[in-house]
């Protein structure tokens, strides 16, 4: 598949690249960025996929996340894909609203109309997007890692339990631990799914767990001082879930934080090294 070059720049002697594409999952044109730090010829890396959150592109994480220093010392790749289809004749709210249709792809398939026709990223995650870096990039797909924020935290925590042995590690900041339990996921999932529920199980980490689907490990940290962690994000019931489930879980509330990059950039170096203990 062929790959555009929007941008490339040094950093920490790897290179820090913004590229685009024509997506056959989303039948439009997709942007996503990369860090590849410094490395001999020929070595084949670990790499690490990065979801946002609602509203957001990949130039969120890759211009606020203060990743790179980590990804350089630890020789991880730094994948970050956008989070929704764009373009002329993507559906959006009708009301325009930023917490579904354009910036809100909520990681999934969608069937209802008009979102199904663009609105494939969990297709555009889970295939086509792996098999593009493998062939543009030198990553090492038996090591792969992925984490995520908020919406992103949820389409990493999903995507991973739903695809058993994929993923090494797996961890989260602030994610939507149950769509199913809060009115985000109403909202994207009734959308884009329609109103038959049993349909959202899949895309809910807490019904996956409750459903048998198991990590090797999991780190989550989330903000206590997040406005969106009592009505939306709802961590405890991925705790709740992950204790009756014997499911190995590190869930640490961190006093003060809230939703922002200042919170995700004050430990996503920690969560980088956690990674990589896992992925040598």
């Amino acid at each position: 598949m062929s790959l555009d070059t929007v941008s490339t720049n040094k950093a920490f002697g790897g290179v820090q690249g913004v590229y685009k594409h024509q997506s056959p999952s989303t039948g439009t044109e997709m942007t996503f960025s990369v860090f590849v730090p410094e490395h001999e010829p020929g070595a084949k890396l670990p790499v690490i996929w990065y979801l946002s959150g609602l509203t957001c592109t990949h130039a969120n994480v890759t211009e606020k996340g203060e990743f790179r220093q980590a990804c350089a010392e630890l020789g991880l790749i730094f994948v970050a894909p956008d989070t929704s289809p764009r373009g002329e004749g993507v559906a959006d709210d009708a009301e325009g609203a930023w917490d579904f249709g354009l910036g809100a792809g909520f990681y999934v398939n969608a069937t209802q109309e008009p979102f199904a026709a663009h609105y494939r990223m969990r297709d555009y995650i889970e295939s086509e997007l792996p098999a593009l870096i493998a062939e543009h990039f030198p990553v090492d797909l038996e090591r792969q890692g992925i984490t995520g924020h908020s919406m992103g935290g949820h389409g990493a925590l999903t995507i991973s339990l739903r695809n058993p042995g994929r993923y090494r590690s797996t961890s989260a900041f602030a994610p939507i631990v149950s769509p199913l339990n809060c009115p985000w996921g109403h909202k994207a999932l009734g959308g884009y799914l329609g109103p038959d529920q049993a349909t959202w199980a899949e895309y809910d980490a807490c019904a996956l767990i409750e459903s048998g689907a198991r990590l090797p490990d999991l780190l989550v940290d989330q903000g206590e001082g997040d406005g969106f962690l009592a009505e939306q994000l709802k961590t405890g019931l991925l705790a709740l879930a992950c204790k009756k489930a014997g499911q190995k879980a590190t869930i640490r509330m961190q006093p003060g934080y809230d939703h922002s990059y200042y919170f995700i950039s004050s430990f996503l170096g920690e969560h980088l090294r956690w990674h990589a203990e896992r992925l040598r």
